[in-house]
């Protein structure tokens, strides 16, 4: 099973892997004295006239955008996931070892929870397209001088560390941007659909990539293997480049809004169910909310308004939280499965490409599924139902002793996956300020990059002296609180609701 899926649940794709309204309190919601009400979204009044918010664009060019960005992304990553099944089956296959696997997890993971530092702010400063491009052809470019060091001859272990660590870097500063390009060119009240999709697009690559990785590995150097991310990356940078448009005014910023609506006329705020707010009022709360810093006040200036926002947006540090302790217990059936059918049912490479593409073929599924469903209307109660039936999946990955079954198991844990990171990802984009989306997702990806390492520093070595087997039937049982907690917390129920079309550029979030 691939990591990428369920890193995505605690890195904002993550998850993918595996992600994920700028939350200025309405007056009439109840929330705390002091929160900023920001009129964002209302048309601002300046002397005689009014100059009204950007309009969306067109259904048709929106989607079309949309479709050219999910495809050419799904090509990267196509290339990416073919060279990451050769390096990790190659590792697998040479030493058969846990602690050796928990080194290159440690050296893909914490270089991308470093990185992300860096992204999230540059995501919010620069061109986010841009970003995701430069990226993904410096990613490339590692990939091909490690190529040409294995056909030199020169194939060392270290080298894939090394190559691992770069791609590392390069990964947690292009996935801020990712998430946060799709907030700004998809309306919020398809995000949770247009998230699943884009786990099916992504699955079609994980479908195809570990029978070609598997296949290819069996006749050609693992080399080979790299030219191939070499050639998917530069198709997919074109695509992304020539044909993908972004609209800034798909959600207007609601921090902006605080700052150039600064006066709203009573009578359009209360049709907008927003209290009016005078000028120094607004000006005063945008800067207690942490209105997003110029480019003058630094780096770090700019970083630690992104911090000061999620450290005064409760469901975000409980979601955030959350997912990271999901990703830690998830780590057995993430990370550990290539080595238990390995050890259970032979160190073939056609097996580890069967799982893969199990579960692949159960995300692409997954992810229809959630497209056309959308969920339980409260998004936190579809993350709490995925949460149980991951549990139940891995719960049987650790019981069942016959392959094909284990193979069915493994499509079904696939199938859920998309379920859990679609709203999550959604709820994000939706309720989080877009001039801080670069800067929570970062941040959030550090806690997700980092929990998959300190799973593997748990597990890893426990794999070597203990049943992975068990480990699995520990991991599942250990989602029941998990899934319990997304249902008790208020901050998280309310979070998970659908905002309102008035609500989609003002955040309505009621403290627990």
């Amino acid at each position: 099973m691939s990591a990428s899926g369920v890193a995505s649940a605690a890195g904002a794709e993550p998850a993918g892997e595996p992600v994920p309204a700028g939350e200025a309190a309405s007056a009439s919601a109840g929330e705390p004295a002091g929160e900023p009400v920001s009129a964002s979204g209302v048309a601002s009044a300046s002397g005689a006239g009014a100059s009204a918010a950007p309009s969306p664009p067109q259904r048709g060019a929106w989607q079309r955008s949309v479709a050219l960005f999910l495809i050419g992304q799904a090509l990267t990553l196509f290339g990416t996931m073919i060279t990451g099944h050769a390096i990790s089956w190659y590792v697998t296959l040479e030493t058969q070892s846990g602690t050796i696997l928990t080194a290159f997890t440690v050296a893909t993971m914490v270089p991308m929870a470093l990185s992300s530092f860096f992204g999230g702010v540059w995501a919010d400063r620069y061109n986010r397209k841009y970003l995701i491009n430069i990226v993904d052809g410096a990613i490339a470019l590692i990939t091909l001088v490690m190529a040409l060091f294995f056909s030199a001859g020169i194939q060392w272990l270290g080298l894939l560390i090394i190559c691992m660590v770069a791609r590392g870097f390069g990964q947690g500063i292009q996935m801020p941007a990712v998430g946060a390009l799709l907030a700004d060119i998809v309306p919020p009240a398809e995000l949770v659909r247009v998230n699943g999709f884009n786990a099916s697009i992504q699955s079609l690559s994980m479908f195809a990539s570990p029978m070609i990785a598997a296949a290819l590995l069996t006749f050609l150097p693992i080399q080979m293997l790299m030219y191939v991310d070499v050639v998917t990356a530069a198709i997919g940078i074109t695509i992304v480049s020539l044909c993908v448009h972004t609209h800034k005014g798909m959600r207007r910023p609601a921090s902006l809004a605080a700052r150039a609506d600064a006066a709203v006329p009573d009578g359009a705020a209360a049709a907008a169910g927003v209290a009016a707010v005078p000028d120094g009022a607004a000006a005063a709360g945008a800067a207690a909310a942490g209105a997003a810093p110029t480019r003058g006040s630094g780096f770090f200036g700019e970083f630690r308004a992104g911090l000061k926002y999620m450290l005064s947006h409760r469901f975000i540090l409980m979601l955030t939280l959350i997912s990271v302790i999901f990703s830690i217990v998830a780590t057995p059936p993430a990370l550990l499965t290539p080595l238990q059918v390995t050890r259970d049912f032979g160190a073939d490479p056609w097996r580890l490409g069967a799982i893969e593409v199990a579960y692949a073929v159960g995300m692409m599924a997954g992810g229809v599924l959630i497209g056309i469903w959308g969920g339980f209307k409260n998004r936190t109660y579809s993350m709490a139902f995925a949460t149980i039936c991951f549990g139940l999946g891995s719960v049987g990955l650790g019981l069942l002793g016959n392959f094909w079954v284990y193979l069915a198991c493994m499509a079904f844990v696939g199938v859920i996956m998309p379920i859990f990171n679609a709203p999550c990802m959604a709820i994000l984009q939706t309720r989080i300020d877009p001039d801080y989306m670069g800067r929570v997702f970062s941040v959030s990806m550090m806690a997700g990059s980092l929990s998959m390492p300190v799973g593997m520093l748990i597990f890893g070595p426990l794999a070597d002296v203990i049943s992975i087997d068990l480990l699995l039937i520990v991991s599942g049982v250990l989602m029941a609180p998990i899934a319990l907690t997304f249902l008790v917390s208020r901050s998280l129920r309310k979070a998970g609701e659908l905002p309102e079309p008035a609500e989609q550029v003002l955040a309505d979030h009621q403290e627990a």
